[in-house]
């Protein structure tokens, strides 16, 4: 297992659409192993796969809380095949959005089908935090940020400080 560099935005690769996995085979678990080492090392709960660079429909979490064991979960080619119309408000950040957090509301219940780490197919009734979440990282799957949901000003602000950030070789961001 290797940790990767996450990527930040702003950077185009995050605007691709990721593309389907044929079949889970070595070369996938190889891959879902090192962004689970990465996301722990980056203390996150959520990775998808273009956020290292790998356009891949692929995305791990872990929404354990901290002192529990370890619960990673690895979902390939998700797919969400119903949303309730309730919604709940979650205060989101990302690991390719560094240091910004903002409340966005997403429905607080969905159901997804998916292919799991050894490519077998599984559905699963998410809710609450396990709803968003999947929510969030699916959204990296089609280019979207959870900024993208906030008002136009907020998202410029945000995007030209994280700019002026990478542009600032001194700065260690961790």
């Amino acid at each position: 297992m290797a940790i990767k560099t996450i990527i930040t935005e702003p950077n185009k690769i995050l605007r691709q659409k990721s593309l389907p996995v044929k079949q889970v085979g070595v070369e996938e678990q190889r891959l879902m192993d090192d962004m689970l080492e990465t996301m722990y090392d980056a203390n996150g709960i959520g990775l998808a796969a273009i956020q290292i660079g790998v356009p891949k429909r692929i995305i791990v979490m872990d929404i354990s809380k901290s002192g529990e064991k370890n619960n990673p979960m690895y979902f390939v080619n998700p797919l969400i095949k119903d949303k309730v119309d309730e919604t709940s408000t979650y205060e989101e950040g990302c690991l390719s959005v560094p240091n910004f957090f903002a409340e966005v509301n997403r429905p607080k219940e969905c159901h997804v089908e998916y292919l799991d780490y050894e490519g077998k197919k599984k559905k699963l009734k998410a809710e609450g935090l396990l709803a968003t979440c999947i929510q969030h990282e699916m959204d990296h799957l089609e280019g979207i940020l959870f900024i993208d949901y906030l008002s136009k000003l907020k998202k410029t602000m945000i995007v030209k400080k994280l700019s002026k950030q990478k542009n600032r070789p001194d700065r260690i961001i961790v």
